[in-house]
């Protein structure tokens, strides 16, 4: 795919006699957001954990803007532009919202260790920037009065805000979502569709996206990759997908 942003090209994953991701191949179009379903244990959390450098692959490439990353480190890639969020949400409960997202933005910075151990002008000219930066995100994601709250006093969708609006802060070009809609209700649930909708078109991301809701997959992917058993059993747009017998079959559970 000429566009593509991310190349994903016969990748596997052993876990011992395991086989997690069986030569799994993906291109995804910059620009897009697109979507990687399944049953549980299909090997989707185990294909962001590759992307992002926490497992190294048995076998395959990764490429992100033609450059093979399948083995650096994990904050190497997310210096490249890649973030991502977590089907579990990972936050410092103890922080602030804005500590949270400050936490972050200080892959912005570019001031020297020494610089950091001392308030020397450039030091607080940068510190400054970054939390009007991070006001910022907090004033996206609707959480700018709550900013000196512990994150653990927030409801669970403030909650999966703050850590969204956290990896977008190391300005991505590349997002992961690891089910964010997981534990909503349905008007939280809309309220993100409309949120994820929102910062795709704001911060000119590509999305790729896990995720068990169907109406959000079908609400916001242009197209979707179906992987049952670590194995990719179908590709196509929503409706495409929607009306496929062995997708029917294998996940969404109507079949005949």
């Amino acid at each position: 795919m000429e566009n593509a942003i991310l190349n994903i090209i016969n990748l596997t994953k052993h876990f011992g006699g395991v086989r997690a991701v069986d030569n799994f191949s993906l291109s995804l179009s910059e620009g897009s957001i697109q979507a990687v379903i399944g049953p549980n244990g299909a090997g989707k959390t185990t294909i962001f954990n590759l992307i992002t450098g926490l497992y190294k692959p048995t076998a395959g490439e990764i490429f992100f803007t033609s450059q093979k990353i399948d083995n650096i480190d994990t904050f190497k890639i997310a210096e490249m532009g890649i973030a991502r969020t977590f089907q579990n949400i990972r936050l410092f409960p103890e922080f602030s919202v804005l500590d949270n997202v400050r936490t972050a933005c200080h892959l912005r910075a570019n001031y020297s260790i020494l610089e950091g151990l001392m308030p020397t002008p450039r030091r607080i000219q940068q510190e400054k920037q970054l939390k009007e930066f991070a006001m910022g995100l907090l004033r996206l994601v609707k959480l700018d009065s709550r900013a000196d709250d512990n994150a653990s006093s927030l409801p669970y969708g403030h909650r999966r805000r703050l850590e969204i609006a956290r990896a977008i802060a190391i300005e991505p070009r590349l997002l992961l979502l690891d089910e964010p809609a997981a534990g909503m209700n349905p008007d939280e649930t809309q309220k993100l569709m409309e949120f994820i909708a929102e910062i795709h078109k704001k911060f000119n991301l590509t999305i790729l996206l896990i995720e068990h809701h169907m109406e959000v997959v079908m609400g916001l992917a242009d197209h979707i990759t179906v992987i049952d058993f670590g194995k990719t059993i179908a590709n196509g747009t929503p409706d495409e997908i929607q009306s496929n017998p062995v997708v029917i079959a294998a996940y969404l559970g109507v079949g005949d």
